[in-house]
């Protein structure tokens, strides 16, 4: 029989592979969303996008929800103060990221909302007493250092609107260590229900309040926060389907890997999502990235790489 130690080793493996799992593959879903959004927004309220989008990823949870052995009744809760204040925090990040995404190609606005894996490491150590290692630090600022190589100050990639998707990235890192506190009481399709019930809450409030356009001016910015509402064509259907399934599965992968993993360890893998901005980005927008482009894919992706080498080799040795 195997070393009582030895099977903790095996089981806290399992659960580090699996939650790097699930963040990486969820990163990689979540860039269909942003795809999919950014190819909206020269015509749809934001608001409007939104509610579509939280209605048909409602319509999915629910169909997970009736097929769950808990059902319906996981989505109760004791921590509504929690969950209130999670779905404020993440239904900004989303309005300030995509606003900024809108005015931004793809792959600049990824790269500073990527500047989250920083501060969910740092505020892991400060709010939820989470060990991070020299290796790991080591790993994060390799990635960063690709972002920065991306983003090229002075070469007119900063820009306003960057700011609002660096305000994003640091209330989706909020938004992270809120969930991983959250985990141990509530399911991912619990989290994840309340998130699409606030938004489907607040887009829809907004749709009655500014959806027949009052409140449209010239600014294009703005124009995108209170354009008028219509009725989707036939043709943009499978775009917003896009949106709404890939949020709220990308949405269950994201929240199972931060209630059930070290936010310090798995979120160096988000930049996993990186290469997948320049393809969807040579592939829709028509945007090819150059050399400098692809050293700071290079790093961000070599970071991730090195983490999973790491940790494999030392996890029974302990933290890296």
């Amino acid at each position: 029989m195997a070393h009582p130690s030895a099977q903790n080793s095996l089981v806290e493996n399992g659960t580090a592979l699996t939650g790097i799992l699930l963040i990486t593959g969820g990163a990689l879903i979540f860039s269909v969303n942003d795809m999919a959004v950014k190819h909206l927004s020269g015509a749809y309220a934001l608001h409007q996008i939104i509610l579509i989008r939280a209605l048909i990823g409602m319509a999915f949870l629910m169909v997970l929800l009736a097929r769950s052995p808990r059902g319906f009744r996981q989505v109760r809760t004791g921590r509504p103060g929690l969950h209130a204040l999670r779905v404020a925090v993440i239904l900004i990040s989303n309005v300030t990221y995509f606003t900024g995404l809108a005015y931004m190609e793809i792959a600049d606005a990824v790269a500073v909302a990527y500047v989250s894996p920083l501060v969910i490491t740092v505020l892991s150590m400060a709010v939820l007493g989470e060990k991070v290692g020299p290796r790991r630090w080591t790993a994060i600022l390799l990635g960063l250092t690709g972002v920065i190589v991306m983003l090229r100050p002075g070469a007119g990639v900063v820009q306003p609107a960057a700011v609002l998707v660096l305000i994003s990235a640091i209330l989706y890192a909020v938004g992270n260590l809120l969930t991983r506190r959250m985990g141990g009481t509530e399911s991912a399709l619990t989290l994840s229900f309340w998130v699409q019930a606030g938004f489907i809450l607040a887009s829809g409030t907004m749709g009655l309040v500014a959806g027949d356009g009052h409140l449209a001016t010239d600014d294009p910015l703005w124009s995108f926060l209170v354009r008028p509402w219509f009725w989707p064509p036939a043709e943009d259907w499978p775009w917003l389907l896009a949106t709404g399934l890939s949020v709220s599965i990308g949405g269950l992968m994201v929240a199972q890997a931060y209630r059930t993993t070290e936010a310090g360890l798995i979120a160096p893998f988000e930049y996993s999502g990186m290469p997948m901005a320049i393809f969807w980005g040579v592939l829709i927008f028509g945007t090819w990235p150059d050399l400098t482009s692809w050293a700071g894919i290079a790093l961000i992706c070599g970071s991730g790489l090195y983490v999973v080498w790491r940790e494999a080799k030392l996890r029974r040795k302990g933290r890296a």
